[in-house]
């Protein structure tokens, strides 16, 4: 055996190299301390956030708020009054070119070429990238094929649906094999298919490895699809994300504010004409007269039985110590508001089978069935309620099909977090 001792570090080419580790520490998009002003209007003000690497990140807030300045300074068509953003890395002010190569942009009402044909408007674009060389236009097929378009290759672009030139222009964005896609209104006038199958290309697109930076005030079509979003309003950032991170954040802080408030007291209610007193609210002169009224008895001498008045004089004279005890009025108990959510459960059984399984179950407070085999379940808690409501239907031989949230925690959000202001 030899004598040395075993190295603890690995040799330098078993090492991965510091440019690939620099390069997942930084996160995907980095926006610190953005400002922008038109005229005399600042539209935005320190904002700040991150994207981490292969997210849905929705970019939210109501028309004006500064969203579609962001996106533009971000494409590096914009420069910023102060502040940075950095795009893997990379500044867009200090290096635009290396950005331009790792961002596929999508601005919204983005026009295209009409009187060329599908193929054609593909190829011009893949020219422009230099991404066909020898014009070999293979990478023009292959997004054809991930957005759905081969077979309107040889369709003149004029001819196509709104939701198909939005295809048409998120094929033209992944080109040349972007990192990170920058959607401003993808899914701007679409009718309701179409904005399915918008939605249904950026999952896969994800699953892929692309990271998505999308804006919108389509609240519903986020819910489904981002991982975490950023809400903005006045061109101030109100809050940024993980859904559930902020959804659990909300919560806390309402049930901090409801802590923090004065309990209420108990109220004595005022004494009605002929209706004895309270022990604690007998006056002196009251004690007196009663005490005056009471028949007159020698020691050790009682009445075996108690007349009316004797009953109402001994209930008005208590000893003093139990008076002050009863003065002393106890607050009422305080109740803390947590938001409630639901569930969509599907379950082959019936519904009796369901409610009887879930009745009593902590933290569940109603199941009510929607339609054959869907049931909405009201409940309070976390994703560990959720798992505890699945494992309880399964125990009791329900056949549970699927479950789902309510699409509504990102509504809630907006509305708790926004003030409906515009600049």
């Amino acid at each position: 055996m030899s004598d040395q001792a075993p190295q603890s570090v690995p040799p330098s080419s078993q090492q991965p190299p510091s440019s690939w580790l620099e390069s997942q520490s930084v996160p995907a998009i980095r926006v610190r301390h953005l400002w922008h002003r038109f005229g005399r209007l600042d539209v935005l003000r320190d904002v700040s956030f991150e994207v981490g690497h292969g997210e849905i990140f929705g970019f939210i807030g109501p028309n004006g708020a500064g969203k579609t300045t962001t996106i533009r300074i971000m494409a590096t068509l914009l420069e910023p009054l102060s502040g940075r953003v950095e795009v893997d890395g990379f500044d867009v002010s200090i290096d635009p070119e290396a950005v331009r190569k790792i961002i596929g942009y999508m601005p919204d009402h983005a026009g295209v070429y009409e009187r060329v044909t599908v193929r054609e408007y593909l190829e011009f674009f893949a020219d422009a990238y230099k991404v066909a060389p020898d014009a070999n236009y293979s990478v023009v097929d292959a997004v054809m094929e991930l957005t759905d378009l081969t077979k309107l290759s040889d369709k003149l672009v004029a001819t196509m649906s709104k939701g198909m030139k939005q295809r048409l222009q998120l094929a033209r964005t992944l080109l040349h094999d972007p990192k990170v896609l920058v959607l401003d209104e993808p899914a701007s006038d679409l009718d309701p298919r179409a904005r399915i199958e918008i939605r249904d290309l950026l999952v896969e697109l994800r699953s892929m490895g692309k990271t998505i930076f999308l804006s919108s005030h389509i609240l519903t079509e986020l819910a489904d699809v981002c991982t975490s979003v950023a809400i903005l309003e006045r061109g101030r950032l109100v809050v940024a994300g993980p859904i559930t991170d902020i959804a659990r954040r909300l919560e806390e802080a309402a049930a901090q504010r409801q802590a923090q408030q004065p309990r209420p007291q108990v109220q004595v209610p005022a004494r009605m004409p002929g209706q004895m007193p309270a022990p604690g609210q007998m006056t002196a002169q009251m004690t007196g007269q009663m005490t005056a009224q009471m028949p007159q008895m020698t020691a050790g001498q009682m009445p075996q039985q108690p007349t009316q008045q004797a009953v109402g004089m001994t209930t008005a004279i208590l000893p003093g110590n139990y008076r002050q005890a009863q003065t002393e009025i106890e607050p009422a108990p305080q109740t803390i508001s947590v938001p409630r959510r639901r569930l969509k459960v599907r379950a082959f059984e019936a519904a009796d089978k369901v409610q009887s399984a879930l009745t009593g179950v902590p933290n569940v407070y109603g199941v009510t069935p929607v339609a054959h085999g869907l049931f909405l379940v009201t409940y309070v808690g976390d994703d560990q309620t959720v798992a505890s409501i699945v494992k309880t239907l399964v125990a009791a031989g329900v056949a549970v099909a699927g479950v789902e949230p309510e699409r509504n925690e990102l509504e809630r959000i907006f509305l708790e977090v926004t003030k409906g202001e515009v600049q």
